[in-house]
């Protein structure tokens, strides 16, 4: 009887050894996963494209904290946070376009001012014009 319960411990045995080396590959797959690459070039490009359209000018603070959330973003990556990474290069990306459309917007104010300055100028014109005649 006592050899009819050694299989059975080898069987537990082996069972276990298979468990443990499914976990390790498990381990071994939930490992760090990859750095967010796409998302912080989208920012950095999204933040190149707010600085060249003068976003300092009429959108400093949304250019100030998309950089600032791209420098959290990068030092997550550092940290081997990729989920917080990329969350926040996403939000850089974000910030930098709400940058770019509020730049967009103060320029044409800007443009829509001067053309009404130009109309109002030309309308006096036309009327002193037509006061002479």
């Amino acid at each position: 009887m006592h050899k009819s319960s050694e299989p059975g411990l080898i069987g537990r045995r082996s069972m276990s050894a298979g468990l443990a080396v499914i976990l390790a590959i498990l381990v071994g797959c939930a490992s760090t996963p990859e750095p967010p690459t796409g998302s912080l070039t989208s920012a950095r490009e999204a933040i190149a494209s707010a600085e060249q359209s003068d976003a300092r000018q009429h959108a400093g603070a949304e250019l100030d904290e998309a950089k600032q959330k791209l420098m959290q973003a990068e030092k997550a990556v550092e940290s081997e946070d990729m989920l917080d990474a990329e969350r926040l290069a996403q939000q850089a990306r974000v910030v930098a376009e709400l940058a770019i459309a509020r730049t967009a917007t103060a320029k044409a104010s800007q443009v829509n001012r001067q053309l009404h300055q130009d109309a109002d100028a030309l309308n006096e014109e036309l009327q002193r014009m037509g006061g002479q005649q």
